[in-house]
């Protein structure tokens, strides 16, 4: 009788293999990081939709781009550098997420599920990710980017980089791909206790802004459903904290680039508010997992330097979501709800 020796001898046994996934980082905050993490990045066609005339977009990134931008945006990873760890925010947060999650699946379902991390750009990629899933026998795997909203560029590029992967392997797993969760009662509900938790402490604003990362308005009108998304989130939100229409606002912000973006701008909407009499704010991000570049430099400190300039006198910033426990039951709870079918064979 022929006996199987490959890896998958003891398929029937195997753990369910989840990849968590987020955008990614630069190995350091250095000049030279920053423009292969940036060419990555600003080369992906679901990120920068080019023109017709694809060499335009390749002229203007190679030589203008990142020629310029590795420098400035270096500097500001410096700001942030080992604020969460020993490296940038959004790499040392997603690490303590994925050990996170992997205590909270073991200790609800023992020898179920073996979660790995991946970056869609940077360290660990995705495709390392993958394979140690693959090395270790998993033949289901469930993605699950940690983008709470879908958007062509964010989960959509997910899925092509975990495409690009699978394609090349031998044996094609079962595969199950969770592209949004942005009406999730259990990150409603988590949103929800860190915005009461830090208003307890800190008291009620005039205004609370949920500011979310923008896309470009054309990428909107071809059908990317991300701002109805961010819509439903804010009013879920707003429903949970039962909070008046006039109490809070939603905005888009960084954006990159000269073309038009979904509107509010965040950063407008901030230099507008003291003119309205409005000089409390406190923002939360609701679209980031995790506290990065864009929510500690950006809004945290540049955009707080907008508004009290415009005479405001009070902004707080409502850290992202993170490592809270309701966070990693919540996401626990995801990977559970859409595997159970499988975890039952």
């Amino acid at each position: 009788m022929y006996k199987c020796s490959t890896p998958y001898e003891s398929a029937s046994k195997a753990k369910i293999g989840i990849l968590i996934t987020n955008l990614g980082t630069p190995d350091s905050p250095t000049k030279g990081s920053l423009k292969t993490y940036l060419k990555e990045f600003l080369s992906d066609t679901r990120v920068v939709e080019p023109p017709p005339a694809r060499w335009i977009w390749k002229l203007i990134l190679n030589v203008i781009i990142l020629n310029i931008r590795p420098k400035k945006s270096a500097q500001a990873y410096e700001t942030v550098w080992g604020e969460f760890g020993e490296g940038s925010p959004l790499l040392d947060i997603s690490k303590q997420q994925k050990e996170l999650l992997q205590q909270d699946l073991e200790q609800k379902y023992p020898n179920v599920y073996q979660v790995e991390l991946g970056m869609r750009y940077g360290n660990p990629s995705i495709k390392s990710a993958l394979q140690a899933l693959e090395k270790s026998g998993c033949e289901k795997l469930m993605i699950l980017p940690l983008y709470p909203q879908y958007a062509s560029a964010t989960t959509g590029s997910t899925f092509d980089a975990v495409s690009d992967e699978i394609k090349t392997w031998r044996k094609v797993p079962e595969l199950k791909f969770i592209s949004h969760y942005y009406n999730d009662q259990r990150y409603i509900d988590a949103l929800a206790s860190s915005v009461n938790e830090f208003q307890t402490k800190h008291g009620k604003p005039d205004l609370l802004l949920m500011s979310y990362h923008g896309i470009p308005k054309r990428y909107f009108n071809n059908g990317d459903s991300y701002p109805c998304h961010c819509c439903k989130t804010t009013h879920l939100l707003a429903k949970k904290l039962d909070v008046e229409p006039s109490t809070y606002k939603m905005s888009f912000q960084s954006r990159f680039g000269r073309e038009e973006w979904m509107r509010d701008y965040t950063d407008e909407t901030l230099k507008s508010l003291p003119k309205k009499d409005i000089k409390n704010v406190q923002i939360i991000c609701p679209g980031f997992s995790a506290d990065c570049l864009e929510t500690i430099e950006e809004i945290e400190e540049e955009n707080k330097d907008y508004f009290i300039e415009a005479g405001g006198e009070s902004y707080q910033y409502i850290p992202a979501l993170n490592t809270r426990e309701d966070h990693i039951a919540c996401l626990s709870g995801i990977v559970y709800d859409k595997t159970k079918d499988w975890s039952d064979q």
